[in-house]
């Protein structure tokens, strides 16, 4: 690449885009912020292409000094490269669906998508601690105006719940964040800082005050009630970027800054963590299964499964870390290709109750059959995206706890209860009603929304590899920081050393 600054280049493209959008009209504001996310697209492609797989763990790097000691500092990893793919590569399918659906300020709206854009790879891309902070919480201004103006009839109530939640557990995380940088005398560099030792008294304090942020953003059980009003008053492009990218960032957050960062306290409120998400696998799920609407019921899917991810990330072993990105990167595919399957149908009849469907596989059998293939890979059925994240992640929390990997497994059982039932009633069964029988079939723009992400979730099920490796090294840096988080033999980090920890822990204990 040179010198060429492609990460920048992907943050201004979209921002250029988005104050085009804002003094055009309808039609060339929608082409305007198509062709802006496809140049992003085409960039992240180039920056994945030159990426050096077991080369230098921080890439791509840019960094300059701007006023005050505020310093403006780029660069990826390979697990930031991922998250940024995702980003980029549902962002164009985000504005073709919203190409019809969205017909007042037209603009405007796209205008909020494309600086959503930005903020989300700045998010993954800052190597600053503050510069983070900043692209992190300015993320909820453009979602919340998406909500609150183009979302449903309750849309004020959901857009205010949304960023009231997500904005109180963050304000403890900049607390935090300002006394880290006062103990590592002014050191604001996120590399530096997650080589650095923090006293284990003040790791309890900053990991409770950085969990507060992150939860919510994941979102983890009982913090989680914004997500269902948030999904179902969004537009349908609003609810696949929530989804498919927004609930990543706390994961992310977990894995840049609570476990290298803080790996004693880490280890320390693994049981929190554990017995969180054990709730949530379960609670949500019974939830989802007697949900009336469509999107409801996905958006409680999608709290169960980033149950998965934070079950792996602090099962403190490789095979969990791993797994828990590859859930992240498989859930933004599949919960996004899931919210434009309701879309689809809800452009034609104008209703997201389940009741008012039935046997579309008979006049909507393109649809059906895509429809068809995300709810397995829902489920982790083998050979799409989300059996390797859900296997691995299982497997990596097995070696920790089985009785942990024993009631998160029931999460997978529960999910194909409600996604199969789901199924059944939209496309299967009699055709009670006359205006869901007549509805057409797949259009030319429906189709390219859904097949790309359907080629990309049989990819990612089928040579999961090409995923994995660039981010192998760079979990194996981390997985070597948790085990060195304390002095071995310490009771704390059983969580981190496997069975046989615990089998020395408790001897005697049936494992």
């Amino acid at each position: 690449m040179g010198d060429f600054p492609i990460l920048t280049a992907m943050l201004v493209v979209p921002l250029i885009g988005a104050i085009a959008c804002l003094f055009l009209d309808a039609k060339p504001a929608r082409m305007v912020a198509l062709l802006a996310t496809l140049i992003d697209l085409a960039l992240g492609i180039v920056l994945w292409a030159n990426f050096d797989i077991g080369g230098a763990q921080w890439q791509f790097t840019e960094r300059a000094n701007l006023f005050a000691g505020f310093e403006y500092a780029l660069g990826i990893d390979g697990i930031a490269l991922m998250l940024i793919m995702l980003s980029v590569f549902l962002m164009p399918i985000c504005i073709g669906a919203s190409w019809e659906a969205i017909t007042k300020r037209v603009g405007e709206y796209m205008c909020a998508f494309l600086v959503m854009e930005t903020l989300m790879i700045g998010v993954f891309a800052a190597q600053d601690i503050f510069l983070f902070y900043i692209f992190f919480e300015a993320g909820l201004i453009p979602m919340y105006l998406i909500i609150g103006v183009w979302g449903g009839q309750n849309r004020i109530y959901a857009a205010y719940k949304f960023f009231l939640y997500t904005l109180l557990g963050s304000v403890l995380m900049l607390i935090a964040m300002l006394w880290m940088v006062n103990f590592a005398n002014g050191e604001t560099s996120i590399p530096v800082l997650m080589e650095t030792n923090f006293p284990a008294e003040a790791q309890t304090w900053l990991w409770l005050a950085f969990f507060a942020s992150f939860a919510v953003k994941m979102p983890m059980w009982p913090v989680h009630t914004w997500l269902p009003d948030a999904h179902v008053q969004a537009p349908t492009a609003g609810s696949v970027i929530l989804a498919g990218v927004l609930l990543k960032l706390g994961g992310y957050g977990f894995i840049r800054f609570s476990l290298p960062m803080f790996p004693d306290a880490s280890a320390d409120f693994g049981w929190l963590v554990w017995g969180l998400s054990m709730v949530a696998v379960v609670v949500t799920s019974l939830i989802a299964l007697v949900q009336h609407d469509m999107k409801k019921l996905i958006a409680y899917s999608s709290v169960a499964h980033m149950a998965i991810v934070t079950v792996g990330l602090f099962a403190f072993n490789v095979q969990g870390l791993e797994g828990a990105m590859m859930v992240m990167l498989g859930h933004g595919l599949v919960s996004g290709a899931l919210f434009l399957c309701v879309g689809v149908i809800y452009d034609r009849l104008h209703t997201r109750e389940i009741d008012r469907y039935g046997g579309l596989s008979i006049n909507m059998p393109a649809y059906a059959v895509l429809f068809m293939l995300f709810t397995m890979a829902s489920v982790g059925l083998p050979g799409t995206s989300n059996f390797v994240g859900e296997f691995l992640s299982l497997a990596g929390i097995y070696q920790a706890n089985s009785w942990v990997a024993f009631i998160c497994t029931t999460g997978i059982i529960l999910g194909a209860a409600y996604m199969l039932y789901l199924y059944r009633r939209i496309c299967f069964g009699e055709q009670k009603n006359a205006d869901a029988a007549a509805m057409p079939d797949l259009s030319v723009r429906e189709w390219l929304l859904l097949g790309p992400i359907a080629a990309a979730v049989l990819w990612m099920g089928v040579y999961p590899e090409s995923f994995l490796a660039p981010m192998r090294s760079d979990i194996q840096i981390l997985d070597a920081r948790l085990a060195a988080a304390a002095p071995e033999g310490d009771a704390h980090l059983e969580i981190g050393e496997g069975a046989s920890a615990q089998e020395e822990h408790h001897e005697g204990e049936a494992h």
